[in-house]
């Protein structure tokens, strides 16, 4: 059976406890942790709701002077509960998975989608790209890179259909010189 306080109470005691002693504080977080654990847990896994939760009122100590209590406490902590776990997850994202494998570049290179270039092929295009005029490139890049039909590459870049047409002829035109310049150069 859960107690946990009234959003009144609950935001009653994060009030007390912006302004006031630490006592209040710890009344605040007493009340508040349980419905902060079980909302984190329900967004990730049980094993990760104490740190989640722990990192949710490190923030919400950090932050509890701004609180000017125009919404109900609860709200506003659940919702930096959230951003906690948005936060793990963008972070665990981030970083490199690490393959337990012998030969993790062969892996690699078989998992590559069909048609998308090796890394060293992005390398070597980064740069060619960094030699073109700004808007041939820009036009260029949405167009070709990215994908977009030339009449929403006008309308994002604010110019005439034909003349994203002529930038990208004409980016193509240098891209081909420079390549062929590379391969006689080699």
């Amino acid at each position: 059976m859960r107690t946990d306080p009234s959003d009144d109470v609950l935001t009653e005691l994060a009030v007390n406890a912006r302004d006031g002693s630490p006592a209040d504080l710890e009344a605040f977080v007493l009340a508040a942790y349980p419905c902060v654990r079980r909302f984190v847990s329900y967004l990730t896994d049980p094993q990760s709701a104490d740190d989640l939760a722990q990192e949710t009122f490190l923030r919400v100590v950090g932050s509890l002077r701004t609180f000017a209590a125009r919404s109900c406490a609860r709200s506003w902590l659940l919702s930096i509960a959230r951003r906690v776990v948005v936060d793990r997850f963008r972070y665990a994202a981030a970083r490199p998975a690490f393959a337990d494998l012998p030969d993790w570049q062969s892996v690699v290179e078989r998992r590559r989608l069909a048609g998308t270039p090796s890394p060293e092929d992005e390398v070597v295009l980064t740069d060619l790209l960094a030699h073109l005029p700004g808007e041939r490139r820009v036009a260029f890049v949405l167009t070709q890179l990215i994908g977009l039909p030339y009449t929403e590459a006008a309308e994002v870049l604010g110019c005439p259909v034909g003349t994203i047409r002529s930038r990208v002829a004409r980016a193509r035109l240098q891209l081909a010189d420079s390549v062929l310049a590379a391969d006689g150069a080699a």
